[in-house]
Formats: structure tokens, C-alpha cells, sequence
């Protein structure tokens, strides 16, 4: 194998992992969680909210897009100021660079500009319940 090719299969390779991992261990952790939960019912034990929360269960918050929203926005303006400032390191490559660098933000800056709308959505559809 040429090794050229290693390094950036390794690269992709460990972002898999990573992910993986990840998704792993949280998914045996929550089974646990649930398995605990499970056997208490079975032996006639009361579960309040608290002491599930207490066994590790995540609590969903919310304003969860938004937040997500607001990082995508903030990406996407960190490519922006950095195909500003690639530009003004090199002038002559300033028509070239900034264009290039705000075409790749648009990508996260629409994605944040949609979970922002979603997130505003969902937070006046909660205050009218």
C-alpha cells in the first residue's frame, strides 16, 4: 500500500472510530440504565424521575437546536474572517480566496439558519402548550 495513501485513510479511519467508540459506550451505558430500571419495576420498586436521573439517564433540555443553531452560525462566520484574513496576508489572492471561504461557510450558515428557525419554532410551540 503506498503510504501516502496510510495517512489520510489512517485520519478518516480514526474519525470513525472516534464516532463509533462513542456511540458505543453510551449506547451500553443507557442499556444498563434501562436494565437497572427494569428490574426494579419487576421486584414492585417505586422509580421516581429523580432517581433515574440519579442512575445516569440523560435529562433532555431544551433549546437544543439553538444552540446548535448559534455554533453553525459562529463556524461559519470563523470561515469568513479566515478567507478575509488569508486574503490579507496574500493580497494578490484576495479576489480568489474570500470567495471560496464564504462559499464553504454557506454550508454551515444555512444549516445553523435552520436549526435556529427550528429551535424558534419549537420554543413558541412550547409556550403555547
Amino acid at each position: 500500500m503506498d503510504e501516502g495513501l496510510l495517512v489520510p485513510l489512517g485520519l478518516f479511519a480514526m474519525v470513525v472510530a472516534i464516532v463509533w467508540l462513542t456511540m458505543h459506550f453510551g449506547s451500553k451505558n443507557r442499556r444498563a440504565v434501562l436494565d437497572t430500571v427494569q428490574e426494579a419495576a419487576r421486584s414492585g420498586q417505586q422509580l421516581t424521575p429523580e432517581t433515574i436521573r440519579a442512575l445516569g439517564m440523560p435529562r433532555k433540555t431544551g433549546g437544543g437546536d439553538l444552540k446548535a443553531g448559534a455554533i453553525m452560525l459562529a463556524i461559519a462566520l470563523s470561515f469568513v474572517v479566515l478567507g478575509w484574513a488569508i486574503g490579507s496576508v496574500e493580497p494578490g489572492e484576495a479576489d480568489e480566496v474570500f470567495p471560496i471561504m464564504t462559499a464553504v461557510a454557506s454550508f454551515p450558515g444555512f444549516i445553523g439558519l435552520v436549526l435556529l428557525a427550528f429551535g424558534w419554532f419549537n420554543r413558541e410551540k412550547r409556550r403555547a402548550e
